[in-house]
């Protein structure tokens, strides 16, 4: 039951972003906010509604569905 604890931590802290919030997306290997979604073409397809963005860091390399959202206010 430890990692199931650890894992209702990491949720309690998580904050949610309100309507209307101003975010940045950021890359979760480096932290660069240069990074950009996929044109879409190539060995990854993007299918409207069915498959994830693929966002693509022009700092680090990472190729991948997941960003990170920083908000306005965390940026200082």
């Amino acid at each position: 039951m430890g990692i199931l604890a650890d894992f209702r931590e990491v949720i309690k802290e998580l904050k949610h972003k309100k309507r209307g919030e101003a975010t940045i997306n950021r890359c979760p290997k480096c932290g660069s906010p240069n990074i950009m979604i996929s044109s879409g073409f190539g060995t990854y397809p993007r299918m409207y509604g069915i498959t994830p963005r693929k966002y693509v860091c022009a700092e680090c390399g990472y190729n991948g569905p997941i960003v990170m959202e920083q908000t306005k206010e965390e940026n200082g």
